[in-house]
């Protein structure tokens, strides 16, 4: 018989971050843990509006009730499958996915990355600059980049207008002039208009980015094939794909997707929407939300699978309440312990 248990504690973010939606200085997150007797699991829920469910009570609410009946124990699939089909929000079914997965992978005694037949690898995480006034960004890459970033994820879409994004971005481009080694990308959170998108790809692509994500705000996928043709850098989505569903529709005119656990609810989903995309012959990466290294503990478990990687998130909390994700030359990678790597500080595995 398998115990879930509850605990919520809130993240701080060391440094605001601000996008095109709003500001974010913080959250209260859920962290779930799975345990047999033996061995715990840990998982985590970053809570989001548009993940379906705004506030760790809600999630807890329906974690609590699905488990009265729906856990299958022998199978984390259909346990997926099961809350999906209950309407268990993205985000408080990720935390539970995580757990099982981290918990079966300790009562093999191996990490989760060997469990799935991966390695322990990935490719250089993004770290994020958030949408600020030259004058804090000219002070904030320094310090980014002196935390061994190797590759940093600019902000733009900013309501302030593209004329803002641009200043923002050259401000960025000043502070790495004598970082070639560094590389750029733009997210704009759906915060341009297919016009706007269309001019800031063109000027983007003659400074240094690599690619852009989310140009266009979720609802506009209809516009994707005009700004796909003779784009002059990659596409990638990230709001507006959310479950391996969802790429057929727009595979396309997109040059990839980007996945969020919290998004797809957890590991058993992110597996097929790599496989997905591969499938359609499209670009792969992974994000984060607000979370705690146990979540990007258990992303960097699949770090082998993506062309890109986005999961920074712990690095910019004061403080982590949680370990298991070190970046370290620039990559962030899970601890090579079992199971996923990523637990509370305070807690026993």
């Amino acid at each position: 018989m398998l115990t879930v248990d509850f605990k919520s504690l809130y993240l701080k973010k060391r440094f605001p971050l601000r996008i095109s939606r709003g500001v974010y200085e913080g959250s209260d997150n859920l962290f779930v843990s799975v345990s047999d007797g033996t061995h715990t699991g840990w998982g985590e829920m970053a809570p989001g509006s548009t993940e379906g469910a705004d506030t760790v009570e809600k999630g807890a609410d329906m974690l609590r009730s699905f488990c009265e009946t729906g856990l299958d124990e022998s199978s984390i699939h259909q346990t997926w499958a099961n809350a999906h089909a209950a309407g268990v929000a993205a985000c408080a079914l990720a935390a539970l996915d995580m757990a099982l997965w981290d918990l079966r992978a300790k009562q093999a005694g191996l990490p989760l990355y060997r469990l799935l037949g991966l390695s322990r690898r990935g490719v250089v995480s993004s770290v994020t600059v958030g949408i600020n006034p030259p004058e804090v960004v000219r002070q904030r890459v320094p310090f980014l980049l002196d935390q061994g970033a190797k590759a940093l994820k600019i902000k733009l879409g900013t309501p302030d207008g593209v004329d803002a994004d641009k200043e923002m971005y050259a401000a960025v481009l000043a502070a790495t002039e004598n970082r070639s080694d560094v590389v750029l990308r733009v997210d704009a959170n759906g915060g341009w208009s297919l016009g706007d998108a269309r001019h800031m790809m063109a000027w983007l692509a003659e400074r240094r980015c690599e690619y852009v994500e989310q140009p266009l705000v979720q609802g506009a996928e209809d516009q994707l094939p005009d700004l796909f043709q003779n784009r002059p850098l990659p596409i990638y989505l990230d709001e507006s794909c959310r479950m391996s569903s969802d790429i057929p529709g727009f595979a396309h005119c997109v040059d990839g997707v980007n996945l969020k656990l919290m998004k797809c609810g957890g590991i058993t989903e992110a597996l097929r929407i790599v496989a997905t995309a591969r499938a359609f012959g499209l670009g792969t990466m992974i994000g984060c939300m607000g979370e705690s290294s146990i979540s990007i503990a258990a992303g960097a478990s699949l770090g082998e699978l993506f062309d890109y990687i986005d999961l920074d998130s712990h690095l910019n909390l004061d403080p982590d309440p949680a370990d298991g994700a070190p970046f370290a030359n620039g990559v962030t990678l899970p601890e090579n312990r079992p199971g996923h790597g990523g637990q509370l500080k305070d807690a026993r595995s």
